[in-house]
């Protein structure tokens, strides 16, 4: 408890700094037995819509007016003069098994002993990666600051035996604390009390928050009052650039990997050199510094390693740094001329950890709060675009005169190449073919939406660069290195491998400005998620 202690105190510290406001309305709830901890209550038949809640918790706790820790979602149901109008007050909902802690990748979530999910400010690096594991989009991004900043249910206040500022401001009484125990709630309560309309599956995190609804009228529709708003989500350009990247490095070296070993079992084939190391380095030493860039403080980028034990983010930092350092060496390990075997030796750990870095990399996607992302198709995706790496090898060799050398690349290279449209085929029979009844139909269905009607465009030219600088130029390519042509060959991989990274941006921007999360509904103010 020693270091919640701590990050409490810094939070009191923090308020006294800011001048963040008190109150002093006693609470009077039962003092925490083992296996209790606070939770919301909310009364959705009090509620009036006021956004009094919204104000008082900004008012509290300093924010702007851009960083909303509770919001008030808005749903109807019906037709006039037979309407219904819901509203949904929602801050954190302090859940048992949350995605937030789970994901953070510098350990900045504690779950206290009074089951609040405290977020600490101090250690954050604002990478947002919380934003985007949350199903209730809890987490706000303070861009002042340079961090995320969420709900702790006033808990200096709790500590007080006065009520948070949100409960206070309810004209109606809507809010209140509770005290609840958690395995009687997981088991028997969390899924008929847990539950409103709209709202994510509550085994993703668990929640706490316990809702009283009204009575719903059958077989009418509940439609979140935003459903007619549909923007692109953050396109987060420096990950864009720092996925695709790391990617072509990592695919570069398999196939120097590959080259060395089929030299060294006998083929004629010639052996890497440092040239092709350094080429294959480069994409990464670019793009690795690239991803501090998203960070609201990019200074702290190192502690992004911290969380290894759960935090798929901790393990691509580590993996793909790990990477990127071994081929620093191996470099250095050409210019001193050392045995190809002991270079294979080297090779052997690189690989392995380029490999598992990119597959971390794409986990960090697959998250069942942005349901777009969350499938098998991320991974293969994310490993398919490493046929960039075989492609900028292929010039190499080309430029070099290793015709040859050309051809033993290209069935791989035009294999993934093959593979990335496979993907974008299946990817639009899946929409295409989206059932009505699939659980989360409204967040896909907008992603096609977007995908269609926003960037119909761009995914037209996805698949056309596609198909002309993955597929198309290297087939030709084939023709002139088997004639002996390299310096011909090698004009047209050059031109090759700029369309096709091109191609790769863009399908990797798209994948970012099309996800739709999950969320609370008809949330119009959503507060800043850099949407």
């Amino acid at each position: 408890m020693s270091e919640a202690k701590s990050a409490i105190d810094s939070f009191l510290n923090h308020k006294a700094e800011t001048g963040m406001q008190c109150g002093n309305y006693s609470i009077d709830i039962p003092e925490l037995k083992p296996g209790q901890q606070y939770r919301f209550h909310f009364d959705m038949t009090a509620c009036v819509g006021c956004h009094c809640c919204e104000v008082a918790c900004n008012e509290q706790n300093n924010n702007p007016a851009d960083v909303k820790w509770r919001r008030v979602g808005e749903m109807e149901t019906g037709e006039f003069p037979d309407v219904l109008q819901l509203f949904n007050s929602m801050s954190c909902n302090h859940c048992v098994d949350p995605e937030c802690l789970r994901g953070c990748p510098t350990n900045s979530y504690i779950k206290l002993d009074n089951g609040i999910v405290f977020h600490e400010d101090e250690t954050c690096i604002g990478c947002q990666y919380c934003t985007w594991n949350c199903p209730y989009e809890v987490p706000v991004f303070h861009k002042e600051r340079g961090i995320v900043t969420k709900c702790h249910m006033c808990v200096d206040k709790l500590e007080a035996g006065q009520t948070p500022a949100c409960v206070q401001a309810c004209p109606a009484g809507a809010i209140s604390i509770e005290v609840v125990d958690t395995e009687e709630w997981i088991k028997n309560d969390m899924a008929k009390e847990g539950v409103a309309p709209h709202l994510p599956d509550v085994s993703i995190t668990k929640p706490t928050t316990r809702y009283t609804l009204p009575d719903m009228p059958e077989g009418k529709e509940i439609r979140p009052a935003d459903e007619h708003i549909l923007k692109p989500a953050h396109s987060e350009l420096p990950l864009v650039f720092m996925t695709v990247l790391t990617q072509m490095s990592v695919g570069g070296f398999v196939a120097l990997f590959l080259g060395e070993l089929l030299h060294l079992f006998g083929l004629d084939l010639p052996a890497p050199n440092i040239w092709m190391v350094i080429a294959v380095l480069l994409p990464a030493a670019i793009g690795l510094p690239l991803s501090a860039l998203h960070l609201g403080r990019p200074g702290l980028a190192i502690t992004a390693m911290k969380n290894l034990k759960t935090s798929w983010l901790s393990r691509e930092a580590v993996a793909l740094g790990a990477y990127a350092g071994g081929v620093t060496v191996l470099a250095g390990l050409y210019a001193l001329g050392v045995s190809e075997w002991l270079k294979l030796l080297v090779e052997v750990p690189i690989v392995a950890l380029g490999v598992y870095g990119i597959y971390a990399q794409s986990m960090i996607y697959r998250i069942k709060a942005r349901p777009a992302w969350d499938r098998k198709s991320t991974t293969l995706r994310f490993f398919g675009s490493g046929y960039l790496g075989f492609l900028l090898v292929a010039v190499i060799l080309a430029m070099t005169g290793e015709a040859r050398s050309v051809l033993a690349l290209m069935a791989p290279m035009l294999m993934f190449g093959l593979y990335q449209m496979h993907l974008i085929y299946e990817e639009t029979v899946f929409y295409k073919y989206l059932d009505k009844e699939h659980p989360l139909y409204y967040q896909l269905s907008r992603t096609k939406r977007l995908l269609e009607e926003y960037f119909g465009h761009l995914k037209k030219a996805r698949l056309m660069s596609l198909a002309l600088f993955a597929i198309g130029l290297p087939m030709v390519s084939i023709v002139f290195a088997a004639a002996n042509m390299g310096g011909v060959a090698a004009f047209i991989l050059i031109l090759a491998l700029i369309g096709a990274m091109a191609s790769e941006l863009i399908g990797r921007y798209l994948f970012y400005v099309t996800v739709v999360p999950l969320g609370l509904a008809g949330n119009f103010f959503a507060g800043s998620q850099r949407g």
